[in-house]
């Protein structure tokens, strides 16, 4: 089964139709059927590593600030307690508690899934990020879930590899500050060569500005932890609102650009916009 990391942007674009949107469409048309998705959301951000097992898991609206259309927005996939059960066995011995009431699909995995896979009939799971882990810790527990794509289950990152809220810049729809794009090119050149030398673009220039936080980036790290030295391609490209890159990746697709450019994946546009008056710090985007 391949494998992605997506640069969601804001949870608007999960109602529009724009050129990253389409590529995540286009995505799910390319891939084969999975028996299940894991995700790893820049969104669940705790002190534990853990997975949820609920049967059922809950849409949840974890941001605010945003127009009432988007926490209409449900996205009622099942859950799958067995490759919950799974997903804690492969990354063994590190210890992976099992979610049954408190998370489920929060918009850093339903806002990119209602264009890639529609239906909602997937299974979805989440594996949460420990906040109290290093880099490298999330590299290899990417590394380590590498054996669920034999089992046929979809695992994608999805954060932005450039996400810095301070920075936001609203005049800037579609282009990216200059260090902003100087660190996305940098990261584009690792990812596209050797995935395994992610980690080292915390030595970067322009890494403190662009990963103030590193909630949004260690997603990425587990799909490189997962392709190791084997290259990713690119799948589409850009930047919102100057400081987040909308970059997205595929392992084991081929051409990624190719996918993204197929028939009916035509729209084009900027990523979605923010609400007039957003308030952009506070808003857990």
């Amino acid at each position: 089964m391949p494998a992605a990391f997506i640069g969601h942007g804001n949870p608007m674009n999960a109602l529009e139709r724009n050129r990253y949107t389409e590529a995540w469409a286009a995505l799910g048309r390319a891939v084969p059927r999975p028996r299940a998705i894991l995700v790893i959301s820049a969104h669940w951000y705790t002190n534990a590593t853990a997975v949820t097992a609920m049967p059922r898991p809950r849409t949840i609206h974890d941001f605010y600030g945003f127009p009432q259309d988007l926490f209409d927005v449900q996205y009622p996939a099942p859950g799958d307690p067995d490759i919950a059960e799974m997903v804690s066995d492969v990354v063994k011995p590190t210890w992976c508690g099992h979610d049954v009431d408190s998370w489920g699909i929060d918009h850093g995995t339903w806002s990119v899934l209602v264009h890639t896979f529609p239906d909602a009939s997937i299974p979805v799971l989440q594996l949460s990020l420990n906040a109290f882990k290093d880099f490298e810790h999330h590299y290899e527990l990417g590394r380590a879930l590498s054996p669920l794509r034999n089992e046929g289950v979809l695992v994608i990152g999805s954060g932005n590899i450039v996400h810095n809220l301070r920075a936001v810049d609203f005049t800037r729809p579609d282009t990216g500050f200059d260090w902003a794009r100087r660190f996305d090119d940098a990261a584009r050149e690792v990812l596209l060569d050797n995935p395994s030398n992610a980690l080292r673009l915390d030595g970067h220039q322009d890494f403190d500005k662009s990963v103030p936080t590193p909630d949004h980036y260690l997603p990425l790290l587990y799909i490189a932890g997962l392709a190791g030295e084997s290259p990713l391609d690119l799948l589409v490209d850009g930047h919102s609102a100057g400081s987040i890159s909308m970059a997205a990746y595929t392992h084991g697709l081929g051409n990624g650009t190719a996918i993204a450019e197929a028939p009916g994946s035509g729209a084009g546009g900027p990523a979605a916009e923010l609400p007039e008056g957003f308030p952009t710090v506070d808003s857990n985007l």
